[in-house]
């Protein structure tokens, strides 16, 4: 690890954090609301995210890229309702967003987000 290397939270298995040459790059973010529905569930991880932001020191405004993985894409629009309110404040950032088995049954979505250090 050098100077410029900073991880914050997570667990022995990953860092939910990594802060490295200006650059903020968070762990995927899924939904523990096992009855939550796409909307629910979109609202409750993008709110991680800007938590995690939060904690590293940065906003959304400064997001560069976010990785979308939805456990069905007939989620699609109810997903993109929430993040179109989440990014109305701001210019949004590059996006991918792609249908993937989840690792949990309950999960309907999952987010990586990279964002420049503020």
């Amino acid at each position: 690890m050098t100077d410029s290397l900073r991880k914050i939270g997570g667990s022995a298995r990953f860092s939910a954090i990594s802060i490295h040459n200006g650059q903020v790059h968070l762990a995927g973010q899924v939904s523990q609301l096992k009855d939550g529905d796409i909307t629910a569930q979109s609202r409750d991880v993008f709110a991680k995210v800007d938590d995690l932001l939060d904690q590293a020191g940065t906003t959304r405004e400064n997001l560069i890229s976010v990785q979308i993985w939805l456990a069905n894409m007939d989620n699609y629009a109810g997903m993109n309702a929430v993040w179109d309110e989440w990014v109305a404040p701001v210019t949004p950032p590059t996006r991918v967003c792609v249908e993937a088995r989840m690792a949990q049954p309950h999960y309907l979505i999952e987010v990586l987000a990279i964002a420049a250090a503020d």
